[in-house]
């Protein structure tokens, strides 16, 4: 477990934090399982209750359909030993039902959870109320299904393995390799290179980079990977923990790095009001070279009449290195959705099974019935899936090491601002300096 300093956590609302924490001193105290069960070896901790319950968002309908074919085929020993039982909840509404259940000593055996709840210092986090994954899997073997980027991920944003990685996507640079083979550009390796390549592509005609900057983050994530590939993997939570300020040279480099790009016409002509679909549409029809986006472009990718320059000719890759600086092009940026944990009062030797059966088979199930990637390795056949989509999961189970995205750790205040803003930067209103004053200014404030 991630034991590094302690996030800061979101105050919820309607019940008193006291009533949460309170059931500290019962959360995982039940009846491992007896001595000589066969299933001692899970590393259960807990009293299993007679369902396996689920509690996800209503807007997350592909988990609820893969955990039950899960049920009714490679899991259907533990389905019978212990039902699967969903319940739902809106998303908007998560932060307020967990904690009410918490407070009723009610929480599920799996549950979604807001990502400061289940944080060290959360309300659940704090109260014990969240179960250590990799402890339960590490006890029968099944950790090794969860890929170590994705655990990486986990620990990152959560301070912990307290969430399984059903959703899971990396972030990097979608390019058009036949484009770049009719100029001669190889992928580039340092930020040099893909500003040389983006000066070619705009001068042969293309927009080098399609970002949709009326959606704000698209900008900031191409200044946070400067930030990132310059400062180092830790550069927000140094800003987090007030070792380091945004207006710190390497920080302020990356606003201006980003400035720099937009002025120089990498991104087309009003690109300020460009939406996402639009910048999708223009990468995916060949008017654009690149597009940095997340690994969710896969349903746009594989969808024909969306994808006009074809499969074959997308291309993915890591944003590049900056010269001397701390960050490495092998340190791609990861989320892992929202946060599902385990309750460890009910975490008996059959919830323990369950776990263990989603570890082993949910990477193959999602990806094979519904093309969606996760955290999880993928084992077994998965029958015809898209080239790229094949690439990106071989990827994923190569990558040790992740980093967050800019606005990972920033609260909801800054993170607002800091899209609010980016559009002045990127079109001159601003000055790196100032932009960066303002985000470290309200970051303070947040404190």
């Amino acid at each position: 477990m991630n034991t590094r300093t302690k996030r800061r956590g979101l105050v919820t609302t309607g019940f008193a934090l006291a009533a949460v924490v309170a059931l500290a001193g019962c959360a995982g105290t039940g009846s491992a399982a007896p001595s000589g069960d066969p299933e001692e070896a899970s590393g259960a901790t807990g009293t299993d209750p007679e369902s396996f319950t689920v509690l996800t968002a209503n807007e997350n309908a592909t988990l609820e359909a893969q955990l039950t074919a899960l049920s009714e085929d490679q899991c259907e020993a533990e389905n019978e030993a212990l039902p699967l039982e969903h319940q739902k909840t809106a998303q908007a509404d998560v932060v307020q039902k967990v904690t009410l259940l918490a407070s009723q000593d009610a929480l599920p055996a799996h549950f979604i959870a807001g990502t400061a709840m289940v944080r060290p210092d959360g309300d659940l986090g704090a109260g014990g109320l969240v179960l250590d994954y990799e402890e339960l899997l590490s006890a029968s073997g099944a950790w090794e299904n969860v890929l170590p980027a994705a655990a990486s991920t986990v620990q990152n944003v959560y301070g912990g393995m307290v969430s399984l990685p059903y959703q899971y996507n990396l972030e990097g640079i979608w390019y058009n390799k036949a484009i770049f083979e009719e100029e001669g550009i190889e992928e580039p390796q340092t930020f040099d290179e893909l500003l040389d390549a983006s000066e070619q592509l705009t001068e042969a005609g293309y927009t080098a980079l399609a970002q949709p900057g009326a959606a704000g983050w698209p900008l900031t994530r191409l200044m946070g990977m400067h930030i990132f590939r310059e400062v180092g993997p830790d550069a927000m939570e140094k800003v987090r923990d007030g070792e380091a300020k945004l207006t710190d040279e390497g920080y302020v480099a990356g606003a201006a790095a980003l400035q720099d790009m937009a002025q120089s016409g990498f991104f087309g002509e009003g690109f300020s009001s460009v939406e996402p679909d639009a910048a999708t549409a223009a990468f995916l029809t060949g008017s654009a070279a690149m597009k940095y986006d997340g690994t969710w472009l896969l349903s746009n990718i594989n969808d024909e009449e969306q994808n006009q320059i074809g499969i074959e000719n997308v291309g993915f890759m890591p944003f590049p290195a900056v010269d001397g600086g701390e960050g490495s092009i092998d340190q791609w940026p990861a989320n892992a959705g929202a946060a599902m944990a385990a309750n460890p009062k009910t975490a008996g030797p059959k919830v323990a099974a369950w776990f263990d059966c989603i570890a082993e088979n949910y990477g193959q199930q999602a990806l094979s019935d519904a093309g969606v990637l996760s955290g999880f390795k993928v084992n077994g056949d998965v029958g015809d899936i898209p080239e790229t989509t094949a690439f990106v999961q071989e990827k994923m189970a190569e990558i040790d090491e992740t980093v967050l995205w800019f606005e990972a750790l920033l609260d909801a205040k800054s993170n607002s601002l800091a899209s609010t803003n980016v559009s002045l930067l990127t079109t001159g209103q601003m000055t790196p300096e100032q932009y960066m004053a303002d985000l470290q200014a309200s970051i303070d404030a947040a404190g």
